[in-house]
């Protein structure tokens, strides 16, 4: 079913509701880690299933409106194929009198929960993040685009933007790609895929480098996703040695979120491997560290306990506990103590050669 037909037919039941006298509701999954559940043979996140319902009361009527705003608002920008970022519906919002939102927080929850609802995806519904871009990429990769004004391909080399790289836009369902590359490299930060880029790491490992920035986007997920299924290539992640590099960042590639598990079938990426700066690392290339402040001990703390994944992958439990007790935690700049391109030179080639030393 197409999303403007869900939109409406939701809206359809609203209104008979009330021309019944009855009282309106609708029911949305709930987008917590509580209500999500891993099966390793699926590989990603899912739903339990458990849902909360917004009913029309005196209480809640302000969000009610707000809700049906949007998935109007939603219904418009598809009708003229066109597209808004979560801060332009804000603004936009503020035309409603009474259900305008306050602050941009409310109107990005009031999105979610309809994103949840139709089990779509936030770009079908129109809307787009806005507020950071994509990935970066450069390597063996040729993108095939369609010209929005001719609807005729376009090819993208991305090994031909000199010092620079190709950014993943916001909307790449329709892309399709050329590629003879071994492996994608994932990589957390844009200064080692910087140095990575500029010194053409990818054209001797004949791979595919995509730059993340920290917590990989939707689109950059996506974009991973599609690529790897594509031309059937191994995903590889590089990131630092620290729980928010473990379970933010390779964590919410591989298998999602628990906010988004309604959608982690299509944004995440079950065949990753990490090959990033693990704990025996630290110890292995006698790496410099940090100690774990308090907010990453609360995040061991918090995984052990509670995520899914984890509870299906003992090497990882394994990992998190010894980073717990050597309180430490190494960025990936920290493999520069050896020299600048020792990253280059010895680590990766030792890594990428040690299926041993990677995690699930």
């Amino acid at each position: 079913m197409k999303t403007e037909t869900k939109i409406e037919k939701e809206a359809e039941e609203v209104l008979n509701k009330i021309l019944k006298k009855q009282k309106p509701s609708m029911k949305f999954p709930i987008r917590s880690l509580s209500n999500v559940k891993y099966d390793p043979k699926h590989g990603f996140f899912e739903l339990k299933g458990q849902k909360k319902e917004r009913t029309l009361t005196v209480s809640t009527i302000k969000t009610f409106a707000q809700t049906l705003r949007m998935m109007a608002l939603s219904k418009e920008v598809i009708r003229k194929n066109d597209i808004a970022t979560k801060r332009e519906a804000y603004y936009i919002s503020k035309n409603w009198e009474a259900a305008k939102f306050d602050e941009q927080p409310e109107s990005d929850a009031v999105m979610d929960d309809i994103e949840a609802m139709f089990a779509v995806n936030r770009e079908q519904l129109g809307f787009v993040a806005g507020e950071k871009g994509g990935g970066l990429v450069a390597g063996d990769l040729k993108v095939i685009d369609i010209d929005s004004e001719t609807k005729k391909p376009i090819e993208i080399d991305c090994t031909q933007f000199g010092s620079g790289a190709y950014s993943i836009p916001s909307i790449i369902e329709h892309f399709n790609f050329k590629t003879s590359a071994k492996f994608i490299l994932v990589i957390e930060t844009i200064g080692m895929f910087e140095r990575l880029n500029k010194h053409k790491y990818w054209r001797n490992a004949k791979c595919i480098l995509i730059g993340m920035g920290g917590v990989p986007t939707r689109s950059t997920r996506r974009f991973i996703r599609k690529l790897s299924d594509a031309k059937n290539i191994p995903v590889y992640v590089f990131t630092d040695g620290d729980p928010y590099g473990y379970f933010s960042i390779y964590r919410t590639l591989k298998v999602g979120s628990g906010n988004a598990a309604h959608i982690n079938e299509y944004f995440c990426v079950p065949k990753a491997k990490f090959i990033g700066i693990t704990p025996q690392d630290i110890i292995d290339f006698k790496l410099p560290s940090h100690k774990l402040k308090e907010v990453d001990n609360k995040k061991i703390k918090d995984v052990l306990k509670n995520d899914p994944f984890l509870k299906e992958n003992k090497e990882w439990e394994k990992a998190l506990k010894q980073l717990e007790k050597m309180g430490v935690r190494a960025e990936q700049q920290a493999l520069a103590k050896w020299g600048l391109n020792y990253v280059i030179d010895k680590y990766l080639p030792k890594k990428l050669a040690d299926k041993k030393s990677w995690l699930p």
